[in-house]
């Protein structure tokens, strides 16, 4: 199969340059790179006026499958992906039951093999059950295809067992995604302590609950040598913490999603439970901070945490409802959106931040515009300007804030291994 994408502006994000050029991809790779290619093909694209730019990877999707598949399963799950210009992601260990076994972690492979070409890469628990109590065997789960652990969902509140992890993780090479939540300090717990949980007289979960874990987290790496990911970053302390911690030479890395970045905690007095989310909507001054961090460098990944619910779960009252709102098909159209067009990132960093990075801190051979790369493509607007209708979504859910909203940034095509696996209006 030959695939010829001809005058697209094609995004280089290690160079960080945009540059026209035409790409072949031949047996799912790229083969040619350059302006003006007259050659033979199966099937040839016209991207005049596109970006034509590595496949995003999503280093953090909950597809809920096994066992709680009327919100969200591995298909559907890469349906939205695909929609999304999504190629690559990691899915979440906290499903019924949690993957937390080789034989969990085979299920989520057999079941991606059946689903469009995106690829599906397990996280498997870091401890038994989520519990937080006994160690996994990480070594049978990354012979089975783990490619990273994590409690993602729980915070690991026993530093000991933590550390013990971190220093098997090492010796396999294998990174430690950590969610950052003190769990006394925000257990039942809604919205973020401050100005709204005080008018909705709940009460809320201190920023210090996620910037105690950050510096805990952090100095584990530092003291275990191991590889350390902070998911999704809600403050601006945070940010400081890891911006620190960086500079001592700890391997420390970490992401952010576009709810934080685009969204305040008084979206919750508009929205109620569509607007929970686990770490819960900040300030306006986190909001800053964050994009500082993007800015700079200290935020290496963007992310999404798509957490789907369904319908009569986000419509319980907010101090009962589940967190979590989808975003796979969402996410580069806010990011373009909110950074973007706002110039405070040019492309080829946003391209970093969803794709090369997060391939890199999960050791996969993804995220690189070059000769011989994996052919994994998104093909995109920047300037299209689109109305978020989640009735339209891919997904099975439809929790999402941004429902209603414009944006700024399509997906065109989107292609996996050489084979466009989603063409907008197709």
């Amino acid at each position: 199969m030959k695939l010829l994408i001809k005058n697209g502006r094609v995004v280089h994000p290690v160079t960080g340059t945009v540059l026209v050029q035409d790409l072949l991809a031949e047996n799912g790779r790229v083969s040619l790179l350059e302006h003006g290619l007259d050659c033979e093909a199966d099937r040839v694209i016209d991207a005049t006026g596109l970006m034509v730019a590595p496949g995003l990877v999503d280093m953090h999707v909950h597809l809920r499958d096994p066992g709680l598949t009327y919100k969200e399963d591995i298909l559907t799950g890469c349906g939205a992906a695909a929609r999304g210009g999504v190629t690559s992601l990691a899915c979440m260990a906290n499903t019924s039951p949690a993957v937390d076994c080789p034989e969990q972690v085979n299920y989520v492979l057999d079941r991606a093999r059946q689903a469009n070409g995106v690829g599906v890469y397990p996280v498997a628990a870091l401890s038994r059950g989520l519990r937080g109590e006994e160690p996994t065997d990480a070594e049978a789960l990354k012979a089975a295809g783990a490619i990273a652990l994590s409690d993602d969902g729980n915070n690991v509140d026993n530093a000991n067992l933590m550390r013990d992890v971190l220093i098997r993780a090492r010796q396999l090479e294998m990174p430690v995604l950590c969610h950052c939540e003190d769990t006394s300090m925000v257990a039942g717990r809604a919205v973020n302590e401050g100005s709204v949980s005080r008018q909705l007289w709940l009460e809320g979960r201190p920023a210090i609950a996620e910037e105690i874990m950050v510096m805990r987290d952090a100095m584990l790496a530092e003291e275990t040598g191991a590889r350390v990911h902070i998911c999704h970053v809600s403050t601006a302390k945070s940010v400081d913490i890891i911006r620190r911690m960086k500079k001592k030479g700890v391997l420390i890395t970490c992401e952010t999603c576009p709810q934080y970045f685009t969204l305040t905690e008084d979206e919750v007095l508009r929205q109620g439970a569509m607007a929970r989310v686990n770490p819960p909507l900040r300030t306006k001054a986190d909001v800053q901070g964050i994009i500082t961090g993007l800015k700079d460098g200290t935020i290496d990944a963007i992310a999404t945490d798509h957490a789907p619910h369904s319908p009569e779960e986000k419509a319980r009252p907010l101090s009962r409802a589940p967190s979590g709102m989808i975003g796979l098909e969402t996410s580069l159209a806010l990011t373009l959106t909110q950074l973007y067009h706002t110039r405070k990132l040019d492309l080829p960093a946003i391209i970093r931040r969803m794709s090369t990075n997060p391939a890199d801190i999960l050791h996969l051979s993804r995220g690189r515009m070059s000769l011989g790369a994996v052919a994994d493509l998104v093909i995109f607007n920047p300037d299209e300007a689109w109305t978020i209708d989640p009735e339209q979504f891919a997904s099975k859910a439809r929790n999402t804030p941004f429902a209603g909203r414009t944006v700024k940034g399509r997906v065109k095509y989107t292609i996996a291994r050489g084979e466009v696996i989603y063409q907008d209006g197709v």
